[in-house]
């Protein structure tokens, strides 16, 4: 049961009440200081109590400043909304973040090596990249007899005539290429999506820092030991690269030289352009030197040429490169199904400068297909360990061309 009417009382009489008592107070000589007052005074808080003084007569005796020990519900508020301004800054960051995105990864400003999120991918690996890139590239059909991509190749470079130039020449010939089966052996373990395809790549036509009897800083080796390594990679079931380092001379010069040996159907060429330094007139070996589209589309017209003429299986392309300048205008490189162009990270170093190099001057400049090379000595004399084929495997896309130095 309610009583209205004592409920109405009761409202009446409390504010005569507190009237009264404020009176008295008065009179016995003390001051009363609001809630506002006394927040002040004591703490930067916001003043809880305050609904508490429409409820209660206010305090008069000293005892009133223990009222801010009161239970601390006011600190929780006062963190509650403190983080309000940061919320917004960090929303408007977020807003840019997200505007940011709208650019390609890798036009965003980000170190080098930082393009995919930390942890999920080194450079050269982000697929994502790869594909911002035109990466997988549009190639001509295949032909029938086409090694790539059906095929890994994996070889061994350098000259019988120099044991520093690369493993083909740093051991004797039995030992040589018992080490280029095993190299073998690991890949076609790595991958066994790929059969592989063992390879020789002796560099026929070497750069020197003297200019020579021509005048023309190279020098070519004779057409016995061509033939001599050409009889080498026939015992491994194997092909061979004629690799070309032009020096002061023109390759519409040197290349017509070695028809006798390019066209048989497993003979290949490579060219390097670090040693072509007709433009710079510079010394080998002292001066990156450059090709141009120009020159690579010269190169593979010229075995496309030779295909056609003898009836011969497609021929593999090697141009290798670890600068921007070594290659200049490679968009313009024209891929044709007789000759299949193959790209080679050539630089040495570390493995995460060596995965860096391949993004920055393989993978952002795509042509048809990549390779990748390492250095047994090269490669770790700082003390970082060789790249596995699994860490090679890593890389996006996978190299099929793997050379060995």
């Amino acid at each position: 049961m309610t009583y209205p009417h004592l409920q109405l009382s009761i409202r009446k009489f409390v504010p005569l009440l507190a009237t009264a008592l404020a009176v008295l107070l008065i009179l016995a000589g003390f001051t009363i200081a609001g809630p506002g007052t006394l927040a002040a005074a004591e703490s930067t808080q916001p003043e809880p109590a305050a609904p508490a003084a429409s409820t209660t007569p206010p305090a008069a005796t000293p005892a009133a400043p223990a009222a801010p020990a009161t239970p601390p519900v006011a600190a929780p508020e006062v963190q509650a909304t403190q983080p309000a301004a940061p919320a917004k800054a960090k929303a408007k960051k977020t807003a840019k973040g997200k505007k940011a995105a709208k650019l390609p990864k890798w036009q965003q400003a980000a170190p080098p090596g930082k393009i995919a999120p930390p942890g999920k991918y080194n450079a050269g690996e982000d697929p994502e990249f790869a594909k911002q890139h035109g990466w997988p590239v549009k190639t001509p059909p295949t032909l029938p007899g086409s090694i790539l991509p059906g095929k890994r190749i994996v070889a061994y470079y350098g000259n019988p005539r120099s044991k520093k130039m690369g493993a083909l020449g740093e051991y004797p010939k039995d030992e040589m290429l018992r080490r280029l089966k095993g190299e073998v052996a690991k890949w076609e373990a790595a991958d066994p999506s790929l059969p592989v395809q063992p390879a020789l790549h002796l560099v026929a036509v070497v750069a020197q820092g003297e200019p020579g009897k021509s005048g023309k800083y190279r020098m070519i080796h004779p057409d016995a030991l061509v033939n001599e390594v050409y009889g080498w990679a026939k015992e491994v079931n194997g092909i061979l690269f004629l690799d070309i380092q032009t020096g002061h001379s023109d390759l519409r010069t040197i290349l017509p030289r070695f028809e006798w040996i390019l066209k048989n159907p497993d003979v290949h060429l490579g060219i390097d352009p670090e040693f072509n330094l007709i433009k710079s007139g510079k010394i080998p070996c002292k001066k990156i030197g450059t090709y141009d589209a120009a020159d690579i589309n010269y190169a593979a017209g010229y075995l496309q040429e030779l295909v056609k003429k003898y009836n011969l299986p497609p021929k593999v392309l090697i141009v290798h490169r670890f600068t921007r300048n070594m290659v200049t205008n490679a968009e313009k490189v024209t891929l044709r199904p007789e000759v299949q162009v193959v790209m080679n990270m050539d630089g040495w170093g570390a493995p995460w400068l060596k995965r860096d190099s391949y993004r920055d001057y393989i993978v952002a400049h795509p042509v048809e297909y990549t390779g990748f090379k390492l250095f047994y000595h090269n490669d770790t004399k700082k003390g970082d360990a060789l790249m596995t084929p699994q860490d090679v495997l890593k890389l996006n896309p996978k190299p099929i061309y793997i050379q060995y130095q």
